[in-house]
């Protein structure tokens, strides 16, 4: 959630905030008033018990009727003592689902708009001119066949539509990722973690993923537990009710784990291949920070994500993500976004977002800073948390097949993922050409 003390003391900057996402701003005022009437029921209840207890001490020194009379008076009081608890907890529930209601407030620097008001930061290496080289790019799909990597049409026999195998070299592809990203998160200073792929409602809620993004999630039906999109979630509750020391910031995970998603709004998109589907694995950075640092440490997560891809020699471009294309807990966002040669457009591979203190404030994580008052006092505040796709598994095998690919149907490797597939060069074909 936000800070409350911004919405009450700056109500007008989070109307704007508002705009800028294309969202209307009827929210501020509902939550505005629900603050007033939470702390009006909470003055109201107080003073009732106030009174109650006021009214208990007289009674052991009260005699004969008086005491009667007392007594009486605190069964009606007690009555209204149990009213106003009721109305303090309602209106402390009304006060939480509007405050739940408003995203984060996107950064100055975010382009305003929705989802095609992106701005393009770099564009990194160019696309590959095929008709230069004398063929026509084969896609992933094509590809994947032709190697045995990729077997769409097993996959939708056994799981459904946008399920797949990879298979032979396929998986031998995810593997070396996986390990080529580990390893560079490691020698940056992550610690590596494989993160639980199911988690409570807690951890969805905390990290913003039942509220706009609830349609794409898998709950367990009978169970109080849902599938994942992202270990974003569970790395974010992995210090959830806890304070930290503000000494050990920032905390770097590299964190594994499957990801599922619906795909809930994507019919009709993309529904050949590997690109949108309803299970991948994945590798995410996730750090908890400072505030203060928070906004350094996004360039940081940027500039692992665009390491990576400069290892897999794919021709990429960076865009700041407009404000209404944002998820519900980030300020900001950059997406990196690969050619795919046979689409004849940029696609997004990594994605990283600086969620300042709104993930750890539903999450109740702190961290226990010096209080500037020079004698040893500390004091305690959210921290920061921040995320980053290292490697997103399908998408990047779509990238490294379709722009390293050969005409005579081999795939070249690129050369630092070359020593993660035993020292292979070029991937060659096990089934006929077309």
């Amino acid at each position: 959630m936000i800070d409350p003390r911004i919405l009450r003391d700056e109500p007008d900057r989070v109307r704007a905030a508002q705009a800028k996402r294309g969202l209307s701003d009827g929210v501020v005022d509902r939550a505005l008033a629900a603050d007033a009437a939470r702390r009006q029921a909470i003055s109201t209840f107080e003073a009732k018990r106030g009174e109650q207890k006021a009214l208990g001490a007289k009674i052991p020194k009260a005699q004969g009727e008086e005491k009667q009379e007392l007594l009486e008076q605190t069964k009606a009081l007690a009555a209204e003592v149990k009213d106003a608890e009721a109305a303090r907890v309602a209106a402390e529930e009304e006060w939480a689902a509007a405050l739940a209601d408003i995203p984060n407030l996107a950064a100055d620097e975010a382009p305003a708009g929705g989802e095609d008001d992106f701005v393009v930061l770099e564009h990194i290496g160019e696309p590959r001119d095929f008709a230069a080289e004398g063929f026509e790019p084969r896609d992933h799909v094509e590809l994947g066949r032709i190697l045995g990597a990729i077997d769409l049409d097993r996959g939708a026999k056994v799981s459904g539509s946008r399920f797949y195998f990879l298979t032979g070299i396929g998986a031998q592809l995810e593997l070396a990722l996986v390990n080529m990203a580990m390893d560079q998160a490691r020698n940056a200073g992550f610690t590596q973690v494989i993160a639980p792929a199911l988690v409570r409602p807690r951890a969805m809620e905390g990290t913003g993923f039942l509220g706009q993004a609830a349609d794409d999630v898998y709950r367990i039906e009978g169970e109080d537990l849902y599938l994942v999109g992202t270990s974003e979630v569970p790395m974010a509750a992995f210090h959830s009710d806890e304070i930290l020391d503000a000494s050990s910031l920032p905390l770097r995970y590299a964190s594994f784990s499957p990801c599922f998603r619906k795909e809930a709004g994507s019919h009709g998109k993309d529904t050949k291949g590997i690109i949108r589907v309803h299970w991948f694995d994945k590798v995410e950075m996730f750090v908890y920070s400072t505030l203060e640092d928070s906004y350094e440490e996004h360039q940081r997560l940027l500039g692992w994500e665009k390491e990576f891809l400069d290892k897999l020699e794919l021709a990429y471009r960076v865009i700041d993500v407009a404000a209404g294309d944002l998820g519900l807990s980030a300020i900001r966002k950059f997406d990196c976004e690969a050619w795919i040669p046979t689409q004849g457009k940029y696609r997004e591979l990594t994605s990283t977002s600086n969620c300042t203190e709104f993930q750890a404030r539903n999450l109740d994580i702190r961290g226990r800073f010096p209080d500037g008052g020079g004698a040893g006092g500390t004091t305690t505040r959210p921290v920061a948390t921040l995320n980053g796709t290292l490697t997103a598994i399908t998408r990047a095998i779509v990238a490294i097949l379709e722009t390293h690919q050969q005409a005579d149907g081999s795939v070249r490797v690129p050369t630092a993922l070359r020593p993660y597939l035993g020292g292979l060069e070029v991937i060659e074909p096990v089934h006929p050409v077309s």
